[in-house]
């Protein structure tokens, strides 16, 4: 036999915990993008929310130094804008649209336009103030 006052504390906390993922789920803050759902992830979602777009390639040192710092700032910027990484080995339409031709490309989007880019594997306080100036 169950206390009542017990199972209604249990079902509250599962309540809370069940929306507390849910938001977790609905605020992700990077995602994979390619040349298939690049309009929806990208161009679509930036009519809502600034878009960061990450291009970069496995083989790519200065892609792999500057993809840490922009995890990190997503993660400190809150949800403020979303970040999106196209490796451009796997995705060579969107790569070519965007005449990506030296990387680590990244370029802001809002409302399906680009609105600001850097190239090159700024440090952490550049890429910091870019985001504060452009979002």
């Amino acid at each position: 036999m169950s206390d009542p006052d017990a199972e209604k504390i249990k079902a509250e906390r599962l309540s809370k915990m069940q929306e507390e993922f849910g938001k977790k789920r609905a605020k992700k803050l990077e995602i994979e993008v390619n040349d298939v759902n690049f309009e929806t992830e990208v161009i679509e979602k930036s009519g809502s929310i600034p878009v960061v777009v990450d291009f970069w390639a496995t083989w790519c040192a200065p892609c792999l130094m500057l993809s840490p710092t922009l995890e990190k700032l997503a993660k400190e910027f809150e949800g403020k804008f979303v970040l999106a990484k196209v490796n451009v080995d796997e995705s060579p339409a969107i790569s070519r649209k965007y005449a990506i031709s030296s990387i680590p490309a990244v370029k802001m989007f809002k409302n399906g336009k680009v609105t600001n880019e850097f190239i090159g594997a700024l440090p952490e306080p550049t890429v910091e103030q870019w985001l504060y100036k452009n979002i």
